[in-house]
């Protein structure tokens, strides 16, 4: 079976986001003051081949974990679909 992952990967809550931070900082000179604490990270999509979803979901797990995100830093959720 074919699954497509949808996997988000943001910044640690406790850390600075600098990108994040000049964002909203722009939000007040584009006259959205009301935006507030912008958070910056990537999504990242992808299709996994396996035999069952467990199977599929341990494998993006794994990717995420070795590839994808820098635990360190950064905090990943996904969801998978399947392809019919």
């Amino acid at each position: 079976m074919k699954y497509i992952a949808e996997i988000d990967v943001m910044p640690l809550k406790a850390l600075l986001d600098p990108q994040g931070k000049a964002v909203t900082g722009s939000m007040k000179n584009l006259g959205l003051p009301e935006i507030e604490n912008v958070r910056i990270g990537k999504h990242i999509s992808l299709e996994v081949e396996a035999a069952t979803k467990e199977a599929a979901s341990a494998k993006v797990d794994d990717a995420c974990k070795k590839l994808l995100c820098n635990q360190i830093m950064e905090f990943y959720e996904f969801k998978l679909v399947e392809v019919k």
